[in-house]
């Protein structure tokens, strides 16, 4: 797999300049595990990985991959919860040369298929059972959709089926050389724009070692921090601070696969936890826990929150609840940390801004105020390549679609949006893809999705829709219905109905969605005490 954007000429400037180093993504354990292979690199569930024994079953799984047909330039999908598992195959599959593509558990048929297909994944490695839901099932629904797959890998494993245990036991312990350089695509991660379908960014050892290098250096962090993973794995900031950073420092990453604000609590006090990354959600489930007071939590010196709106109330009480640095940032899948603050700034800053540049980072503002932003780390392009003139400017700044100021100081400050996305708990959530299948509904003439502002998640997804005339209103669970029985996402069901006798629109005939973004809010700001108070009629 090649990166559809990266040119000599780019990566000897990056190079000269001496922001990519020439590392490997998965060198750094194989290193920490020369080094102390007695030392605790990974706590999952109640066990603990040492550094030794997590880098022979990454030798061994990827040794297994390739008895199995993997080559250098294969893409290797999994599906997988905050498991050592995880771990393993990342690196492992980053050890081969092939290209590991996380895929959040959360997803289900239809983006699945669609990823698999475009992927041209070889492998993909799901758990047996997680949250109630079987996995190889689903891939079994699949299988005809997306013809490259060879291989199914099944965590917890069932008869029948290749396992995980079983490629561990198949696979051999000595160090595998393919001859790779840090310039080779080593990470595919989908992520969902605008657009009804996902797009698949593509990141080199380079720009993912870049990202963490900057992050090491601007929280300060070394071997004695203890890093906390609840963020999916299946994202950048797990993928980058679950499955990466803590690895470079030689440190312990403790993992939660079930977000449960009492049981992070207990973690976070059990070992020491210091450094976490975690969208809104979690900041908020661990302040305004009842059990907080009973924990001694004054191990954590860093919180850094991002991946949805940020309320600065939040920020003020978290700093003094947790009593650490706490600090709203600013970056995407494919900018991965672009701002952020840290102990060195004010609490006002972190508070009200989105932080400032990090390190070489660039930012700028076009005359309508889109934010652009450019890097050692920016991705290197979409697996789809035409997708590349959207996105980057003539002279390469990367197009956000988001809105923003830069105050005085430098500190950069999100406002709105460009891109028609919700961003629900730090998941970007298509409108478009809901409502494509919202018409379709029998009862519905014409739709539209919008947020719906929410303190804990940030936002909430907010269907207004128009019934069509002789049939029955339709109702907030009719849709839901609908949607669960097109095996989409629960994460994407609306969960407030606005109707309307007809959406308002422009000249031209676009659904002014900002009149409808303006309803939504109105109508959050009522306290719903049932599943019904949150349909509205007007």
């Amino acid at each position: 797999m090649k990166a559809t954007r990266l040119d000599d000429e780019h990566a000897r400037r990056t190079i000269d300049a001496g922001f990519w180093a020439g590392n490997l993504i998965d060198g750094y354990l194989a290193a920490a595990a020369a080094r102390t292979p007695a030392a605790v690199a990974v706590v999952d569930r109640g066990r603990s990985w040492t550094y030794g024994e997590l880098d022979g079953a990454v030798n061994r799984f990827a040794s297994a991959l390739r008895s199995r047909g993997v080559v250098p330039g294969d893409v290797v999908s999994w599906m997988l919860p905050n498991w050592a598992e995880a771990i393993i195959v990342h690196l492992a599959t980053i050890r081969l040369g092939a290209v590991s593509n996380p895929i959040i558990p959360i997803y289900r048929h239809q983006e699945t298929a669609f990823i698999l297909r475009q992927a041209a994944s070889k492998v993909a490695v799901v758990p047996h059972l997680f949250r109630n839901f079987d996995y190889p099932a689903m891939v079994d629904d699949l299988r005809a959709e997306v013809p490259a797959l060879e291989t199914v890998v099944v965590v917890g494993g069932e008869p029948g089926r290749p396992s995980f245990g079983d490629l561990l036991a198949e696979g051999r312990e000595d160090p595998i050389d393919v001859g790779r350089t840090s310039q080779d695509i080593a990470l595919l991660l989908y992520t969902s724009g605008t657009t009804s379908v996902p797009k698949g960014a593509l990141h080199s050892h380079d720009t993912l070692d870049h990202e963490n290098r900057s992050i090491i250096e601007f929280f300060g962090l070394s071997a004695a921090d203890v890093v906390f993973m609840p963020s999916p794995v299946g994202h950048i900031i797990g993928v980058l601070y679950g499955l990466q950073l803590p690895f470079m420092l030689g440190s312990t990453v403790v993992l939660l696969d079930v977000w449960e604000p009492g049981r992070a609590l207990e973690l976070i006090e059990q070992h020491a936890c210091t450094f976490t990354v975690a969208a809104t959600p979690f900041l908020h489930g661990l302040v305004h826990h009842a059990s907080l007071p009973e924990r001694d939590v004054s191990s954590l010196r860093v919180f850094a929150c991002g991946g949805a709106d940020v309320p600065p109330e939040l920020i003020r009480t978290a700093t003094m609840a947790l009593g650490c640095t706490v600090s709203r940032g600013y970056g995407s899948t494919e900018y991965p940390t672009a701002t952020a603050c840290n102990v060195s700034d004010p609490v006002d800053k972190r508070a009200r801004t989105d932080g400032r540049p990090i390190g070489p980072a660039e930012v700028r503002l076009t005359t309508d105020g889109e934010l652009e932003i450019r890097g050692p780390e920016l991705f290197l392009g979409y697996l789809d390549p035409e997708l590349n003139a959207a996105a980057f400017t003539d002279d390469g700044w990367l197009r956000t679609g988001d809105l923003a100021r830069i105050d005085a100081d430098g500190y950069v400050e999100i406002i709105g949006r460009q891109k028609d996305i919700i961003i629900r708990g730090g998941e970007n959530i298509s409108a478009k893809e809901i409502e494509d299948h919202l018409v379709e509904h029998p009862a519905i003439t014409d739709a539209a999705v919008v947020s719906s502002p929410d303190p804990i998640l940030g936002e909430r997804v907010c269907a207004v829709v128009v019934s069509r005339p002789g049939t029955e209103v339709v109702t907030l669970p009719e849709i839901v219905d609908w949607l669960t029985a097109r095996r989409m996402a629960r994460q994407k069901l609306p969960e407030r109905l606005i109707l309307l006798d007809e959406l308002p629109r422009n000249a031209s005939g676009k659904v002014q969605k900002f009149r409808l973004r303006d309803l939504a809010r109105d109508d959050a700001s009522r306290e719903p005490t049932s599943t019904t108070d949150m349909e509205v009629t007007r």
